[in-house]
């Protein structure tokens, strides 16, 4: 990962209730354009993000993880096809108001998250209120949010956030690909899709919008 000029890899000192030299300047410092910024949260191998980046050349999109073993794919992929719009930044999502300024990222994908059954565990859940009142911080305003995932009772949880909360629903789906063919925004298919989809498990997706001065709660 060190040897890759598209990872950044700041120790948790650096960034633990810290700002990132990067934050506010990602468009001047970083990428050397003012083209809009599209994370990828919990990215693992970053077939989205390296997906999105050679689909969509006007957009930049950053991949961030904090295991390093699976984004090394990611960052691999996209430095040897040269690839300047997509990046990656090894760090815990719970720390990324460190690294983006207000209203920096224009979007945000989650894409088969870790769904967190238990309900002891439901704060970790990244479409989550805890995680959606992170996001706001450095989303433009009504920037969308949009969740990927083969799990029915994330998705439904998900749902049931937007919902109580009256956020504005962009699109839904309970069966992705019978409901939306060869749309290219949402063709792209990770590791752990094929391997569901191999399985017969119909994949969901949730898009919504997301305000800056609403103060998300659960459901």
């Amino acid at each position: 990962m060190k040897g890759f000029s598209n990872v950044l890899e700041p120790s948790f000192s650096e960034v633990f209730k810290n700002n990132h030299d990067l934050k506010g300047n990602w468009h001047r410092e970083w990428f050397g354009n003012d083209r809009p910024i599209i994370l990828e949260l919990g990215c693992g191998k970053g077939e989205y993000t390296v997906g999105l980046a050679e689909k969509f050349p006007d957009k930049n999109f950053i991949g961030i993880d904090i295991k390093g073993a699976r984004m090394w794919k990611g960052a691999r992929d996209s430095y040897l096809r040269s690839l300047p719009n997509a990046s990656f930044i090894r760090t815990r999502i719970e720390l990324i108001e460190s690294f983006f300024a207000p209203g920096e990222v224009d979007e945000i994908w989650i894409t088969f998250p870790d769904p967190q059954p238990k309900r002891k565990r439901e704060k970790k859940r990244l479409p989550g209120p805890f995680f959606l009142n992170l996001y706001r911080k450095i989303l433009k305003d009504n920037g969308v949010i949009h969740l990927k995932t083969d799990n029915r009772e994330l998705f439904d949880y998900a749902l049931s956030v937007v919902n109580r909360n009256s956020l504005e629903t962009v699109r839904s789906a309970t069966d992705l690909y019978a409901q939306f063919p060869g749309n290219p925004l949402l063709s792209i298919r990770t590791f752990y899709e094929e391997k569901f989809l191999g399985q017969g498990i119909p994949i969901t997706y949730l898009a919504f919008r997301l305000p800056n001065d609403k103060e998300i709660i659960n459901p």
